[in-house]
């Protein structure tokens, strides 16, 4: 029991970096992409996939106080971002059509973020709770800093279930620390579930409530404030 327990403490570092990676590097495609669609030059693809890539493990880490952050402390998530930036950069045609397999492959980088971002969480002993947090920031923090930096309204204020499936995968992955289970099973099912509701949501359209439309009376007055900027 005790030698099971020492290989699984040996095998969490290196499983929360295959999901690191992994996580980083569809986000930086999904970035580079965005940037390329902006004509943006090779700089600004470049910048766009490190920081779609990378900017919620940087929160993350930041948060919980392991600096310096992973992303930074070495060339290994840098060279990642920068490899899947290229590519797209070069090969856009080929990537443009494969754009609905890369949102389902931005499901699969959300879930490995949001199952990495809790156990990395739980690893420094944060509160359980705040453990599923930082794994649901993890999981959408790139994306936010990506639609920003072109100026869009973030995918996750408007997608169909991203931040909740990002958290549900997370509080599965706190949820079987709680029960004392095998952080290779907590990543399988969490990663699991929030891949599953991602993809149940693109596939039927779940979405979380919205405000009802605006009053006609406000219309014209929201249309002058659009045209006056």
């Amino acid at each position: 029991m005790a030698h099971a327990t020492f290989a699984t403490q040996a095998m969490l570092p290196i499983l929360l970096q295959v999901l690191d990676l992994g996580g980083t590097f569809v986000f930086a495609i999904s970035g580079a992409m965005v940037a390329v669609r902006h004509r943006l030059d090779i700089f600004g693809v470049l910048v766009l996939a490190f920081a779609a890539g990378n900017a919620g493990g940087i929160t993350r880490d930041l948060m919980i106080g392991a600096v310096p952050p992973a992303a930074i402390a070495g060339l290994t998530y840098a060279g990642v971002s920068a490899l899947a930036g290229l590519i797209t950069f070069l090969w856009y045609p080929m990537t443009n059509r494969l754009r609905n397999d890369v949102r389902w492959l931005d499901a699969v980088g959300l879930a490995f973020f949001a199952v990495a971002g809790a156990q990395k969480a739980l690893a420094h002993g944060i509160d359980p709770v705040m453990a599923a947090l930082l794994g649901m920031v993890t999981g959408i923090g790139g994306g936010m800093l990506r639609d920003v930096l072109v100026s869009d309204i973030p995918t996750v204020l408007r997608a169909d279930l991203y931040a909740l499936a990002a958290l549900a995968g997370a509080g599965v992955v706190v949820s079987a620390h709680l029960l004392h289970l095998s952080p290779m099973l907590a990543a399988v099912a969490g990663g699991g579930v929030c891949f599953a509701l991602r993809f149940m949501a693109i596939r039927h359209g779940w979405h979380l409530p919205t405000s009802r439309s605006m009053p006609a009376s406000d219309a014209p007055h929201r249309r002058h404030r659009d045209e006056g900027r």
